[in-house]
């Protein structure tokens, strides 16, 4: 699916844009967009689980969702650039699991995850147009890493990861741009570190990080 939106995203952005030449005006050549929302990850929760661990793993599916990316902006519509995302989630909660002796144990558990990703980035917007509205769309390729820490346990891991962004943007002067912004972040686990052991995971087992957001953005031009 997600390979999917960045192949369409690719395909219809040169029809989103004008082809019109830039002014004879002295264009900014370097772009900062900031962003900061919420984000829910797609990952489906398993199945077969307690009311209570279902309820645990939501607090964990859906939080703050920030970025930043810096672009030179090249002649005409396209920009190059460094892109950096983070998700950050935390739940809390009463657990039940299996112990050695086959009862069961229970116990208040809290967690804290982190899922961040770094990249070289292409955008493609039409912000050099004698418009006040502005559309972009970024695609960016790199590496995710997922932090996560339960107590004393800390789990990590890595891999290469994507993102895409689609954004529209009112220009409050010709430096100054704020709008809405819809992106997805893609990434799978297919193995992490807690404590510094290696754990392997199966090909049902690997840890999906995907997750769609919705932010505000701005864009500074200088």
């Amino acid at each position: 699916m997600f390979r999917k939106l960045m192949l369409l995203g690719v395909c219809v952005a040169p029809f989103l844009f004008s082809a019109q030449e830039a002014g004879s005006a002295p264009q900014p050549k370097v772009a900062v967009i900031p962003s900061v929302g919420y984000a829910w990850r797609l990952a489906k929760t398993p199945s077969g689980i307690t009311n209570e661990t279902k309820n645990y793993i939501k607090g964990l599916k859906s939080g703050v969702d920030v970025s930043i990316g810096a672009y030179y902006l090249l002649n005409g519509n396209g920009a190059i650039g460094l892109k950096y995302s983070g998700y950050f989630a935390s739940s809390d909660g009463r657990l039940t699991v299996a112990g050695p002796n086959g009862q069961n144990v229970s116990g208040f558990v809290s967690t804290k995850d982190n899922i961040s990703f770094i990249g070289a980035s292409y955008m493609f917007s039409n912000f050099k147009e004698d418009t006040k509205h502005k559309l972009f769309y970024d695609i960016s390729l790199g590496v995710i890493t997922y932090t996560t820490k339960t107590g004393t346990v800390k789990g990590t891991g890595s891999n290469v990861g994507a993102e895409i962004n689609f954004g529209y943007q009112y220009a409050l002067t010709n430096q100054i741009f704020i709008g809405p912004k819809i992106g997805m972040t893609g990434g799978t686990l297919s193995k992490m570190k807690y404590n510094g052991t290696t754990v392997n995971f199966g090909e049902e087992e690997r840890e999906g990080l995907t997750r769609l957001s919705l932010s505000a953005a701005a864009t500074f031009r200088f």
